[in-house]
């Protein structure tokens, strides 16, 4: 973008400099990812994190897409032989799109309207007297049609329908009413039926409950507006237009155009402009339930992997059985069984005793869906028996692991062409135990938008929220790095600078040729070029590898800097990668040089003292307790640890071993004031908490996180709604390949 007003005013909106701008959109117009810049071009802009260059690549975004919109607009004023010096000036110097639109719009082809056919008439005239402040004279149906015309040309100045769009956007009321007849059963809306709060100050959580409302058809939602203050703002600006004869002449002139000037506030204006300010109301609010969805999306990507240990996988069932499958420490499939806990215990205790001791599990992962629960103290007392008959075999921990999204995996392509063979039921259980060895890895291969990270994400703009959690997807992953030799395609896809189509290249690289044994040979990849490379190669790793920077975050235009470095301090590159006391004995200074400052440098030396460190936590399996299962187990005064789940606006949603969450209003988050719930907690933490309300008939469930809580209150707070996982699939029948004998301790 070459435009310097336009880059200076992206500076101004996100409070850095114009050369900081400007260097962040000549590395996107060049190709270059928000991460890779991020991480590996500080010096260009100034050392800008990626959620400041993230609001660059946005604002630049949207004042390519208005310029656009101008050069549109201006071609077919100019097409009617409309254009002026003046209005292309306006329209030239326009910064906002509905500012914009008001300037376009008396010269918008417009459907067959009254003031057009009042014209067709022979009216205009009569309409531009009365509009001049000229002596008219005319029958009560002469004047209505000339007040049809001036009541058109009212409408269509730009500055009487921006100051119509701001006092609905500042001062008018969303109001809600139930709808008739009322319903004859209970809603999640009561609250709802008679309701009223002012546009400009309501909550985003809040809004989108009364539009879900609005679109299940159990509430009536508009805006209301006291009409003469704004009629009254309409003349002032009529008057400052010099419109003679609103003041100076007569009060038959006058009341004319006073009349014209309702109809056009009435017909015209007012329900165009409510719906314009419904619509940015809308958009507001689901930018802000996206961004509450991708912090939460953030910190669930993010969580701590249990890391290279073999997992036995249950997807808990009671009809049909619970789906049990075997990974080893690497994530590779072994086997599958179903057993049935609940009809033929003896059965299943001996498979999964049998399973533990042969394949030397060191983790029990099981689905947290129906049965979840259940089915855990089930594999405990199982574990427990083992130890008690066997203390030589060491007992793996047991972990309750979200089931959110493995249904949708299990049915995707992705799962299709990794297991053809195996049934969608025993893909729902892999899912499920690679997710607890690394959640990240994992997850990229769902849709983000079913991995239930918030409230309303299926009433949000979709296009808007699938962009915005697949920026964090890309964020994670490149924040924490790809092992090269182990990546899905799914998860190489997510890399700077890889395409699907490149991350299937790889993987049929690797296929053919073994493993990578350096980054260099990503270039002998099949359409993989130097800028592909560029923008790859530092997030790629390399385990192993015989260039110890091939395993770390440093990017290979740096190799040779590292191997300078190592020679001024008398030792080879491999001696220097991971030795923390030399590394910090490096003065970076002597290294600064062009495109290399202080930022890559103090980074390059983080690498070499811990190189390929993952910034995730150490994990910590969650402690629920074994007696409280369901919500019937739940009792008020209860003090569980839970997990957090979702973060909203209005709180915080927590697992507390349950099937149904509970709710931490931010009322409830600590013993100091809570604005912003996101500010005290987030998902993934693990808090201590009281039960201070349970509603069976709801479903509720209401959590204190103070130090003394009151007991026997909501916690709902907000109009919020109680947070319910995703529904799990009824899986059917195992089948497949690679079935485990279920022979009683066959091999112990």
């Amino acid at each position: 973008m070459e435009n310097a007003n336009v880059l200076a005013r992206i500076a101004a909106e996100v409070g850095v400099g114009v050369h900081q701008v400007t260097a962040v959109d000549k590395l996107l117009a060049e190709g270059s990812t928000v991460p890779f810049i991020a991480r590996y071009r500080k010096e260009a802009h100034g050392n800008l994190d990626e959620v400041q260059i993230g609001k660059i690549q946005d604002r630049v975004k949207y004042y390519t897409e208005l310029e656009e919109r101008k050069e549109t607009i201006l071609k077919s004023i100019d097409e009617q032989g409309k254009l002026t010096d003046e209005l292309r000036e306006k329209i030239v110097g326009c910064f906002v799109k509905s500012r914009l639109e008001d300037l376009y719009q008396p010269y918008k082809p417009k459907r067959r309207t009254r003031a057009q056919v009042a014209k067709e008439k022979g009216y205009e005239p009569l309409a531009d007297q009365i509009w001049n402040g000229e002596p008219f004279e005319g029958t009560d149906e002469d004047l209505q049609y000339a007040r049809d015309i001036l009541a058109e040309r009212i409408a269509d100045i730009a500055d009487v329908r921006g100051a119509v769009r701001q006092a609905f956007a500042t001062h008018s009321k969303v109001k809600s009413e139930v709808v008739s007849p009322k319903p004859t059963e209970p809603t999640k809306f009561e609250q709802y039926y008679e309701f009223e709060e002012s546009i400009a100050t309501i909550p985003s959580h809040r809004y989108l409950a009364i539009r879900r409302g609005q679109a299940e058809k159990v509430l009536w939602v508009h805006l209301e507006l006291e009409k003469e203050p704004v009629i009254s703002r309409i003349l002032e600006i009529l008057e400052g237009l010099e419109v003679r004869g609103i003041l100076e002449r007569n009060r038959l002139t006058r009341a004319q155009i006073e009349l014209a000037a309702e109809d056009a506030y009435k017909r015209l204006l007012a329900p165009s402009c409510e719906i314009d300010v419904v619509v940015e109301k809308k958009m507001e609010a689901d930018r802000a339930a996206v961004e509450v969805f991708a912090e939460n999306l953030r910190h669930l990507l993010l969580a701590s992997p249990l890391g290279s240990k073999a997992v036995l996988a249950i997807d808990p069932g009671i009809r049909t059985g619970c789906k049990v499958a075997m990974m080893d420490a690497t994530g590779k499939y072994l086997g599958k069984t179903v057993i049935f806990p609940m009809q033929k215990q003896l059965e299943a205790e001996k498979a999964v005793a049998m399973i533990v001791a042969k394949y030397h599990a060191e983790a029990i992962a099981v689905g947290n869906g129906t049965a979840g629960r259940e089915t855990e103290s089930f594999v405990r007392a199982t574990l427990k028996k083992l130890h008690a008959q066997h203390p030589e075999i060491p007992i793996p921990i047991v972990v309750s692991v979200s089931e959110a999204g493995a249904s949708v995996y299990s049915a995707s392509e992705i799962a299709r062409k990794e297991f053809p063979d195996l049934d969608l039921t025993v893909r729902g259980a892999i899912s499920i135990g690679r997710r607890l060895q690394d959640p990240l890895a994992e997850l990229v291969k769902i849709d983000p938008k079913a991995i239930g990270v918030g409230q309303y994400q299926h009433d949000v703009d979709q296009n808007l929220l699938g962009g915005k959690l697949n920026e964090v997807v890309v964020s994670c992953v490149n924040g924490v790095g790809v092992e090269l030799n182990t990546a899905s395609a799914p998860l190489l896809e997510r890399v700077s600078g890889l395409t699907p189509t490149l991350a299937k290249a790889i993987v049929e690289w690797r296929d053919a040729n073994g493993r990578f044994e350096s980054r260099e040979q990503l270039k002998q990849v099949k359409g993989l070029g130097p800028k592909a490379f560029e923008q790859c190669a530092g997030f790629l790793r390399i385990r192993g590898a015989k260039n110890p920077l091939d395993s770390s975050a440093v990017h290979p235009e740096r190799y040779e800097l590292v191997e300078r470095m190592a020679s001024d301090i008398g030792l080879g590159v491999g001696d220097l990668v991971g030795n923390s006391l030399a590394a910090k004995k490096i003065d970076i200074r002597k290294y600064i040089a062009p495109g290399v400052g202080e930022p890559t440098l103090k980074d390059i030396v983080n690498e070499l003292v811990k190189p390929g460190r993952d910034p995730r936590k150490t994990f910590e399996p969650p402690k629920f307790r074994d007696d409280v299962t369901k919500i019937e187990d739940v009792k008020e005064g209860m003090k569980l640890e839970g997990v957090v789940t979702n973060v909203t606006a209005f709180g915080a949603f927590v697992d507390i071993g349950v099937h149904q969450d509970g709710l931490i209003h931010l009322s409830e988050l600590s013993d100091n004031y809570v604005s912003d719930p996101a500010s005290v907690v987030k998902a993934g933490d693990r808090l201590q908490v009281t039960v201070i309300g349970v509603d069976r008939a709801r479903q509720r469930i209401s959590l204190s996180a103070k130090s003394k809580p009151t007991i026997g209150g909501t916690g709902m707070g907000g109009g919020a709604q109680p947070s319910r996982r995703a529904p799990r699939t009824t899986f059917g029948p195992s089948s497949g390949r690679g079935g485990f004998s279920c022979n009683p301790f066959a091999n112990l």
